[in-house]
């Protein structure tokens, strides 16, 4: 087994661990330790000693015994180290898969949206502090303290180890799917740095993805959110070229797109359609299949596009989605049409300078025979990025225009 099959195997195993562990002891954070410390044992031993026939049981019997060692250490914790030290160490694992009642513990709703997203990745992810600060562009010393009080505050909250019911399990399964949601948008279109995505986060999330998608098969919205993922990462070879320069849509080479996942996403897609409910990444998956099954980009078929958004934009009103709108409206009644629609974005303080709208905008008077306030809209859509490609691309647009002849002044 090479090196990143190990990797695969321990990210896969890990959460379950976890999971029964915490199901067995509680202690969140001292079991997640725990299961650290096994990782680590494993990468260390398995390569020389090779895998062991119960990878898994391997794992919760190292683990228990960190975790009886860390509560032997702890005079603190007396009473409850006596209670635990006496149970026997397992030797038939269960065969449960807790990783989803681990991601409803990780989404507890008394945490903040950021402090989901990263202890998400740490303890379902597996991924290592230090490589979620890297994703994230924080000290990793910051991301530490941020997944320690939210292990603190799930703990004050009486988070219990078990999956909700009835209303509040939907309204928590919600919150998981947009969580793996930020996750893959992060991974895809990195909001800051010099990549322009991350295919790491964007293949956690998948895989993430997928462990939902395998113990809730029926739901529409998590097959959806699943179907939009991989038809999004399909194009992922064809939005750089070679020196890291972002590639837009209408100019990909989609014969380079990868077949398979949108075989599979766009299969999905339809499947989610076909449930008795539509949700927003239901409708998301059906846009993003609409553009795959499109040869080229001239073929797409925007009015469909549109028709989409609109529906989205209604069950889920959202200022992201009215911009989308605007594209695929211009795209079927000419670039006024799209303008007059963004124009309603104006007054919306979360677009207040946000890079998108001033793009689209730009690409809209471009289109419309105003090439001088296109070049200014896209200078400034330019600035207000963080992402060294996506200002690369808008500086490269705004070059291609040319700055206005002296005395033309660019419209507002």
């Amino acid at each position: 087994m090479t090196a990143p099959d190990f990797e695969d195997l321990l990210r896969e195993l890990a959460p379950q661990v976890l999971g029964t562990l915490v199901r067995r002891h509680g202690q969140f954070e001292g079991c997640e330790d725990a299961v650290q410390e096994a990782v680590l044992a494993a990468t260390l031993q398995w390569p020389a000693e090779g895998v062991p026939a119960n990878p898994r049981g391997w794992l919760v019997t190292v683990a228990s015994r960190r975790l009886i060692d860390q509560l032997r250490s702890d005079h603190a914790r007396r009473e409850r180290e006596a209670a635990t030290a006496a149970e026997p160490l397992p030797e038939d694992v269960p065969d449960t898969d807790d990783t989803l009642v681990l991601l409803f513990l990780c989404c507890h709703p008394a945490l903040t949206p950021a402090s989901r997203t990263a202890l998400t990745l740490r303890a379902v992810g597996g991924l290592t502090t230090a490589e979620i600060a890297r994703a994230f562009l924080v000290p990793e010393g910051t991301l530490a303290v941020r997944i320690s009080r939210a292990k603190q505050r799930i703990k004050a909250s009486g988070g219990s180890f078990a999956l909700p019911v009835g209303a509040e399990r939907e309204e928590r399964l919600r919150v998981v799917l947009h969580v793996l949601y930020l996750i893959f948008n992060e991974g895809y279109t990195a909001s800051s740095g010099s990549e322009l995505h991350r295919p790491d986060l964007a293949r956690e999330a998948i895989r993430l993805t997928r462990a939902v998608h395998a113990q809730l098969p029926g739901d529409g919205e998590v097959a959806g959110l699943l179907a939009l993922m991989l038809l999004t990462h399909a194009r992922r070879e064809t939005r750089t070229t070679v020196a890291g320069d972002l590639v837009p849509l209408e100019e990909q080479d989609r014969k380079k797109w990868d077949r398979g996942l949108i075989d599979e996403g766009t299969e999905l897609a339809k499947a989610s359609l076909a449930g008795p409910t539509l949700g927003p990444y239901q409708l998301q998956a059906a846009i993003a299949a609409t553009h795959a099954d499109a040869a080229t980009a001239e073929e797409t078929d925007w009015p469909q596009v549109h028709a989409l958004y609109l529906i989205l934009e209604r069950i889920a009103p959202n200022p992201m989605v009215t911009l989308n709108r605007a594209i695929a409206l211009a795209e079927t009644e000419g670039p006024a049409a799209g303008l007059a629609l963004l124009a309603g974005l104006d007054d919306d303080a979360r677009m207040a300078g946000h890079h998108r709208l001033l793009s689209v905008r730009a690409h809209l008077l471009e289109r419309g025979g105003d090439p001088a306030a296109a070049y200014a809209h896209f200078r400034r859509a330019a600035k207000a990025t963080a992402s060294l490609a996506e200002q690369r691309y808008l500086e490269s647009r705004a070059t291609r225009i040319g700055p206005p002849a002296p005395g033309v002044a660019p419209s507002p």
